[in-house]
């Protein structure tokens, strides 16, 4: 069994994750550096250059070969979720899923700090990837981030630290 962990961009699913990996002595995969690797160029200029649908099928076909991965934990990418081939390949390699859900302010504020996020990421809507974009998205997204997940923490107020220590007490 792997811990898989799914949200929204910023929850912390690439910090948290690498701390849980290093606490449980397995190795963390990143499905984003999967894709990237993969692609040869950022998340950023797949989207520009190929299109969501193509960045989507790529990570349809990174999402299945995580899905086969035991011992092992992974962050994906906050719309790894979003097609049904994804979601059941994922259940059906019987890991722990974990939503890390957070508040949409919250989450604004992180992805904002982060100087590598515009460099890399693009916005995933007309509203250009501000707080009201994250509001839109997590309207669509949380239902299936639910539907998919075994356990959920919020991790809004929690630093990566105390976020930790809940993880590990739920797993």
């Amino acid at each position: 069994m792997s811990v898989i962990l799914i949200g929204y961009r910023g929850s912390g699913k690439t910090s948290l994750g690498r701390k849980l990996a290093d606490r449980l002595w397995q190795p963390f995969v990143d499905s984003d550096e999967q894709i990237v690797a993969k692609a040869g160029k950022s998340i950023r200029e797949i989207f520009e250059q190929d299109g969501e649908p193509a960045f989507r099928d790529l990570e349809s076909a990174v999402v299945q070969d995580l899905a086969t991965r035991q011992e092992h934990v992974i962050g994906l990418g906050g719309g790894a979720v979003l097609r049904p081939e994804n979601r059941a390949a994922l259940k059906a390699g019987g890991h722990k899923i974990v939503y890390l859900r957070c508040e949409p302010a919250e989450l604004h504020k992180r992805i904002s700090a982060d100087a590598a996020t515009a460099a890399n990421r693009p916005s995933l809507t007309e509203l250009g990837g501000g707080l009201a974009e994250i509001e839109k998205l997590l309207q669509q997204r949380e239902p299936i981030y639910r539907e998919v997940m075994d356990v959920e923490l919020d991790v809004t107020a929690l630093s990566v630290d105390e976020a930790m220590a809940r993880l590990a007490k739920m797993i």
